[in-house]
């Protein structure tokens, strides 16, 4: 959540979002979860969970604000795909935040569409995709 506030979000909507950035013991059950630790503390993680067909989804990718502008977005996407290619997938496709798109596009992903938010209705969010044949 401080990495979702950082964007500067109201209050409002981030206890909005909160549900959705929760995650439960099943999630952990179903999703691949890494987490980087920095001296006992979390820095960061991500986690890939199923998509269709040959594709895994970026069910989440957060850094701790105190951890910003470090490479460690870059370590963990990195991570992600070679997690992605183990899985045999083919693709990664994201529902980013707009605010986190810019990275994303950065590291290779191209942009699809967009899907509604499950957190806020009527709230569209860039979908992108990265091919991992081209990475």
């Amino acid at each position: 959540m401080r990495a979702k506030a950082s964007h500067g979000y109201e209050r409002s909507f981030l206890d909005a979002c909160r549900e959705e950035l929760t995650y439960s013991s099943e999630h952990l059950e179903r999703w691949a979860v890494i987490v980087a630790e920095f001296d006992g503390a979390i820095a960061g993680f991500y986690a890939l969970g199923p998509g269709e067909g040959r594709a895994v989804e970026l069910e989440a990718l957060f850094v701790a604000p105190g951890f910003f502008g470090r490479g460690l977005g870059r370590l963990l996407i990195g991570h992600a795909i070679e997690e992605a290619r183990r899985q045999g997938a083919l693709q990664i496709t994201i529902q980013s935040d707009p605010h986190a798109a810019p990275f994303y596009l950065a590291v290779g992903a191209q942009r699809v569409g967009t899907r509604e938010s499950a957190s806020i209705p009527g709230r569209y969010l860039p979908l992108l995709e990265i091919d991992l044949a081209n990475v």
